[in-house]
């Protein structure tokens, strides 16, 4: 067996029988690609045709760096040959052991030999290190972090949460990633453990200004699930395959991600447009990186109101220069002289914060203010399609943050962010008024007291949550809903398909439901508890009740009608057995 392997492996390096493909990270913001990962795939038939495989035999039988620089070498030609012999704007990320990081010949052997081959800027590349690796010199290990740092190479911690190493592996390396292992992601719309500890990790990776990948994306609610708990970027099948081609994302995908902000950034049931970051950015004057320091000092001095300059080259921004960082470095006895005609790229600040032009403010905001106290003051870049798109000074930003959160606190629910009763009072006068025909439903949740009761109001709180996402995934583009408080909500939809959008949200909370519950009252089917009159009963699990009306173009409804006509039609829902909602045409 072992002879075969070794056979294998020396057949697959030296008649290089490996090819790269490529999956796309798509920003959860906007759908558009941040990169793509290099991925090795084996190109004839062998037990090592699996890369988890392939790499363990390697290690075994001392092929790990030839198969590692194979593979590294393969993947980077290949996305240069797509990139159709142009500079490459996307990051390209490449996996590395620790092992080959931890050799102090690899850093220079790529930046001498790989890069010199292909025009990559080092800032393009990202080395994903793996948490399933051991690491047997963590002190060599950070030195060569640091290295890859100061070369301006990027660093991504790839399948954090696989092992029990990697909040160390993270602090200690402080990475410009963290890529999440795919069974975090899993399931994570079901609002169990593991959406607690993602919600935490975007929490530390904001403060820490650091990006956060989720891996292993399969289906839509688990993307959107992931948009509202923040994670800047996403990749797996639902997104994209893996191809030997630089896919592109579909649009269909990129329309979910941008429509579900949209819901998000709702008031009125309108997109909040001016939730975005683009909306307070301003194009401001950008030079290069060859400008001589003495001409930059003279733009500072010409225009007192500047208080940076971006550096551009080939349209991306590739470094800040502040007033105060300038005049600081040139003052002093010997400052001026020593670097009056240096270029600017020799005193730019690399580590600046880059935004793209569709991130919602407050985001912006809590990037912004989670800095280092010395450069919390600094202006903010705006890139589209990572190109330079203009700049946010910081008062700018902290003024409209201001304004975005007190309307959001008048105007949303707190546990759900959906909008409360004011917009849901002010949306159905306005949709009264235009005399057209709608359809508006009431939704609440069926022995909810009883289900608190046992389980307690923080689980309660879960099953809202949930019923919230199930009611905004299924709901149409341009429709309505509004959270009354409690377990009850409201919808207001054009004419049309009610009846199917009813039994997409009842089939989907009655699936995923059931994992809120332990497995004895799952497998039973119901709770034993006190009902309202303090006798014990048996109850059985949680489902919702969907009352439902059309109200035609020629109504003579007003508000306090339509309401109390819904909360007649309430009573009779609750009271059906056979199906848990219930809808009457008018």
């Amino acid at each position: 067996m072992n002879n075969t392997v070794v056979t294998d492996l020396d057949k697959i390096i030296n008649e290089q029988k490996i090819k790269a493909v490529f999956q796309p990270i798509v920003s959860l913001r906007n759908g558009e690609i941040h990169g793509y990962e290099a991925l090795s795939r084996v190109t004839y038939e062998t037990e090592l045709a699996n890369p988890e495989k392939l790499f363990l035999a390697a290690a075994e039988h001392n092929r790990l760096h030839v198969l590692d620089s194979l593979c590294r070498s393969t993947s980077l030609r290949s996305f240069y040959d797509l990139c159709a012999g142009s500079p490459p704007i996307k990051k390209l990320f490449l996996n590395v052991s620790p092992v080959i990081l931890q050799d102090p010949r690899f850093i220079q052997t790529f930046s001498s030999h790989s890069l010199n081959s292909y025009p990559f800027e080092p800032s393009q590349v990202v080395f994903e290190v793996t948490e399933r690796s051991s690491i047997n010199h963590p002190d060599q290990f950070a030195v060569s972090i640091q290295d890859l740092k100061s070369h301006h190479f990027q660093v991504a911690i790839d399948d954090a949460g696989a092992m029990y190493s990697g909040l160390n592996l993270i602090t200690d390396t402080h990475p410009h990633y963290v890529k999440l292992d795919r069974r975090l992601i899993e399931n994570i719309d079901l609002g169990r453990i593991n959406f607690a500890l993602v919600k935490g990790l975007v929490e530390f990776c904001r403060i820490s200004n650091i990006h956060l990948v989720a891996e292993g994306i399969e289906t839509l609610s688990e993307l959107t699930s992931l948009i509202d708990l923040g994670v800047s970027y996403g990749q797996g099948f639902y997104l994209q395959r893996p191809s030997e081609r630089l896919m592109e994302i579909d649009e269909t995908i990129k329309k979910e991600i941008i429509d579900h902000h949209k819901m998000k950034n709702n008031v009125f049931g309108q997109p909040n447009a001016n939730g975005y970051i683009l909306n307070i950015c301003n194009p401001t004057e950008t030079i290069t990186m060859q400008m001589k320091i003495e001409h930059v000092l003279e733009k500072f001095k010409k225009d007192g109101t500047i208080p940076g300059l971006c550096v551009i080259d080939n349209h991306r921004v590739v470094g800040i220069i502040t007033r105060s960082q300038l005049t600081m470095q040139v003052s002093g006895r010997f400052g001026f002289s020593l670097y009056q005609n240096q270029p600017i790229s020799v005193l730019m600040d690399r580590d600046f914060i880059s935004v793209d032009y569709r991130t919602p403010i407050n985001e912006v905001s809590k990037l912004a203010m989670s800095r280092p106290q010395d450069k919390l003051y600094d202006f903010i870049v705006v890139t589209k399609e990572n190109r330079y798109f203009g700049t946010v000074t910081i008062k700018n930003l902290l003024l409209k943050s201001t304004e975005i959160e007190v309307i959001k606190a008048k105007y949303e629910n707190p546990l759900t962010g959906l909008p409360g009763n004011l917009v849901i009072e002010q949306k159905m006068k306005q949709t009264l008024e235009k005399n057209e025909t709608f359809n508006v439903l009431y939704i609440d949740i069926n022995h909810f007291k009883e289900y608190n009761d046992v389980y307690g109001f923080e689980n309660g709180d879960s099953i809202i949550k949930l019923l919230a996402d199930i009611l905004m995934l299924y709901l149409p583009r341009g429709q309505f809903v509004g959270h009354v408080g409690g377990d009850d909500f409201i919808t207001i939809m054009d004419k049309g398909a009610i009846d199917n959008y009813c039994e997409k949200v009842s089939e989907r909370f009655q699936e995923k439901v059931l994992y809120h519950y332990n497995e004895q009252d799952r497998e039973r089917g119901f709770i034993i508890t006190e009902n309202r009159l303090g006798i014990v009963e048996a109850f059985s699990i949680v489902s919702i009740s969907i009352a439902g009306t059309c109200v035609p173009c020629d109504h003579f409804l007003n508000l306090f009608e339509l309401t109390k006509k819904l909360a007649k039609l309430k009573k009779k829902s609750k009271k059906q057995k056979d199906q848990h909602y219930l809808y009457i045409e008018s």
